[in-house]
């Protein structure tokens, strides 16, 4: 028989000496405590045992007491009690559940008791790790069936307007992710909507807010572009030029700000106590004019890198953060993308990976990998991807991962 470890319980600490040479015969390692010190002593600090005797004298629910203690360290012993003379006294504790030893103590009933024990906590052990695998198989399955249901809140392609080049990035940290991406058209396919988003946190609560939060702003936008449409034509389209302050209505802005003012209205209206919230970038193209109008919600800027050679231009924050305060205002920010321009458009998971020593990539080591790259669009993507692999280098992912890279192709012929 494999070492038996067991305890035996005793307030006077006084064994029979026919039950511990018994023990001692059979090869079994005895520890004596009174029910005091085992209830007292620090988490721990108990041997790790798979019989519990108790003397009979002992009330059974302070032997039940000390059992639920060494349950609480994961020991699952098997209760015995013995009594030397007053043998009524056992009937208590069969009644309560526990086995028991009669003398006389010869060593190969004990022997056969304490086999009975060993077998009893491995079988037991066996069932709890049998119990812990299936459980485990069915939240892997759940986070299965939720990463399937996420992924079927992103696109399955993505539109790609005559001369445009547009491809998408989106490695999860976890098996469901927070941050998520957009791409759909809007004013009877004349704009086209882009959103790159960053919800709060990680895993199962913030992928549920990244389903709620794309719903509202894909559902509010394409509502509000079926209005937009007839009072942009109307009125006319905007003047060209990133540098103008829009003075007059700009097609894909009405469908732009009731997307994400209804959105952060909704969510601080009745989502404030789940304490989630997101960054966002969502922005409206125009492919005819390379024209966008867009809101940054406390997002990452996106890089809007020239095909020209000039400097890079960022896309800084218009607004707060969408879902933390009520009635807060959005601005609309500008900018032109030319032909041979590229919008890069990411989650803070580029920026804050980290380096095996600790260091974080960074906007600037961004910037100037966005810029001193002579790739575009898809290629873009995954010079990125292979820069950010360098850098991280065996350290593992830390947060989710998403780039969207837009690319207005150059004319045949031309530079950059």
């Amino acid at each position: 028989m494999a070492l038996t470890r067991v305890l035996i319980l005793d307030e006077r600490r006084d064994v029979p000496p026919s039950l511990a040479k018994a023990l001692a015969t059979v090869g079994a390692e005895a520890h004596t405590c009174t029910p005091g010190e085992v209830l007292a002593a620090s988490r721990g600090r108990m041997p790790a045992v798979t019989a519990l005797l108790a003397d009979a004298t002992l009330s059974p629910h302070t032997v039940r007491a000390v059992a639920r203690r060494l349950a609480d360290e994961g020991q699952q012993p098997t209760v015995v009690a013995y009594a030397e003379h007053d043998l009524h006294l056992l009937d208590g504790h069969v009644r309560a559940g526990s086995d028991y030893l009669l003398p006389p103590f010869h060593p190969v009933l004990v022997e056969a008791r304490l086999r009975d024990c060993h077998q009893h906590a491995e079988f037991s052990q066996n069932i709890e790790e049998a119990a812990a695998h299936a459980e485990l198989l069915s939240y892997e399955r759940e986070l299965e069936i939720g990463r399937e249901i996420q992924l079927g809140f992103l696109p399955e392609s993505l539109p790609s307007p005559e001369g445009w080049d547009i491809g998408v990035r989106f490695r999860p940290a976890r098996t469901v992710a927070g941050d998520f991406y957009d791409v759909f058209e809007l004013v009877n396919r004349r704009r086209l909507a882009l959103v790159v988003a960053d919800v709060c946190d990680k895993g199962v609560g913030a992928a549920l807010f990244m389903a709620l939060i794309r719903s509202l702003l894909r559902h509010t936008a394409e509502q509000s572009g079926l209005q937009n449409l007839i009072a942009a034509d109307l009125m006319g389209e905007e003047p060209g030029g990133a540098e103008h302050t829009r003075a007059i209505p700009v097609v894909g802005a009405t469908p732009l700000l009731n997307a994400v003012v209804g959105t952060n209205s909704y969510l601080t209206r009745n989502h404030m106590r789940q304490g989630y919230f997101a960054t966002l970038f969502f922005g409206v193209l125009d492919p005819v004019t390379g024209n966008l109008v867009y809101i940054n919600g406390g997002h990452n800027p996106p890089v809007l890198v020239s095909g020209s050679g000039a400097e890079p231009v960022l896309l800084q924050p218009t607004g707060p953060v969408v879902g933390v305060m009520p009635d807060c205002t959005f601005s609309l920010g500008y900018a032109r993308i030319s032909p041979g321009d590229t919008l890069f458009i990411y989650t803070d998971g580029v920026t804050e990976a980290r380096s095996a020593t600790g260091r974080f990539f960074g906007e600037d080591l961004l910037v100037e990998q966005l810029t001193e790259a002579t790739v575009r669009g898809e290629e873009l993507l995954d010079h990125m991807d292979g820069a950010l692999s360098e850098f991280v280098g065996p350290a593992e992912q830390s947060d989710d991962i998403t780039m969207l890279a837009v690319h207005w192709q150059a004319p045949a012929g031309a530079a950059g």
